[in-house]
């Protein structure tokens, strides 16, 4: 009985060691086409490019600043066989790597092959606190003529190969953003620079002084 007992055992553990490789080997090998789907398409980046800056005001009051702007952002997949899902997108704007404005949602989208996605978000920041060192900079920066921002955009991304879709990925976009001083009055839009003592403008006294977005720019994309 002992006998029959250690052999019914033996069958089982058999049959349960058969059954666990079979999974590892299925599993072994749907990863294994996965990855060579993933090599064989090698799915770019995509790129990013700020097309334009409209700056509507600035206002320096110490030790605050407020901003609004409006941009422009496109992007490009360059795939042939692979498209991107954005899933969450959030766009900021940044002075000397202090945030200027809050984030504002992006609305997600597919973007299919070759693809070229626009957004035109709306961004603001009604009295941001920074430190003293970059109010003084932007106010020195106002006198000589140019100011230079950074808008920025986080998210997620997926990719998606016919019906099969990855895992998410970290999106972090970084556009330059160059303003300088137009012959126009009211070209690019134009801020209110108070109180900038000692770089060319009266304390207490509201200078209106046009900028402009001088070029498209590239932007760097870290996925």
């Amino acid at each position: 009985m002992g006998k029959e007992k250690h052999h019914r055992d033996w069958i089982l553990r058999r049959c349960c060691g058969a059954i666990a490789a079979c999974i590892l080997t299925l599993f072994a090998v749907v990863g294994f086409i996965i990855l060579v789907i993933y090599l064989a398409l090698r799915p770019s980046k995509p790129s990013f490019y700020l097309q334009d800056v409209q700056l509507r005001s600035i206002d320096l009051s110490d030790p605050t600043l407020s901003l609004d702007l409006q941009v422009t952002i496109a992007s490009r997949n360059p795939n042939e066989r692979v498209g991107v899902y954005y899933k969450t997108l959030d766009a900021f704007t940044t002075y000397r790597d202090e945030p200027v404005t809050v984030p504002v949602s992006m609305p997600s989208i597919y973007q299919g092959h070759k693809d070229v996605s626009v957004w035109s978000p709306v961004m603001s920041g009604d009295a941001v606190p920074v430190a003293q060192y970059v109010a003084n900079a932007m106010k020195q920066d106002i006198a000589a003529g140019y100011v230079l921002l950074h808008v920025k955009v986080e998210g997620r991304v997926k990719w998606k190969v016919g019906s099969w879709v990855s895992g998410g990925y970290h999106l972090f976009v970084n556009c330059p953003a160059m303003l300088a001083t137009s012959g126009s009055a009211f070209a690019g839009g134009a801020f209110a620079a108070s109180a900038a003592s000692g770089v060319g403008v009266p304390a207490g006294v509201n200078t209106t002084v046009s900028l402009k977005f001088t070029h498209p720019a590239d932007c760097t994309v870290d996925v």
